[in-house]
């Protein structure tokens, strides 16, 4: 059993940054992948990133390729998603989850209550 708890969200600026925090309980947090996905109001939850347990492997979103980074610390139990360069079109309720590395939302275990992120233009 995997708990997640996000953190980190908040009101910002384009072009601002945010660093998004999720904390696991469960020590077999480490053997999961991670993902990071996110859903704004009337659309469908989307992918955003993810990153496997092992070798740290990781999958962006070409939507965030290069404004993201997915990383996370197994001894701390604990990934993140720094986001940069945040546009208007970043703004959503993001979602950390564990389960097998992958794009599709449907194949994860686990799912955190999800943090708001919010850009202003």
């Amino acid at each position: 059993q995997v708990q997640l708890v996000e953190s980190g969200g908040g009101l910002v600026q384009a072009g601002g940054s945010l660093r998004l925090s999720c904390a696991a309980s469960g020590r077999t947090f480490r053997y999961y992948g991670m993902g990071w996905f996110r859903q704004a109001p009337g659309k469908e939850r989307e992918f955003v990133a993810s990153i496997w347990w092992s070798d740290s492997s990781t999958n962006y979103a070409d939507s965030v390729k290069g404004r993201f980074a997915i990383s996370r610390d197994n001894a701390k139990n604990t990934g993140y998603l720094q986001m940069n360069s945040l546009k208007p079109e970043d703004t959503a309720v993001y979602y950390c989850a564990a389960g097998p590395q992958s794009s599709d939302w449907r194949r994860y275990d686990y799912w955190g209550q999800g943090t708001q992120v919010t850009v202003s233009s």
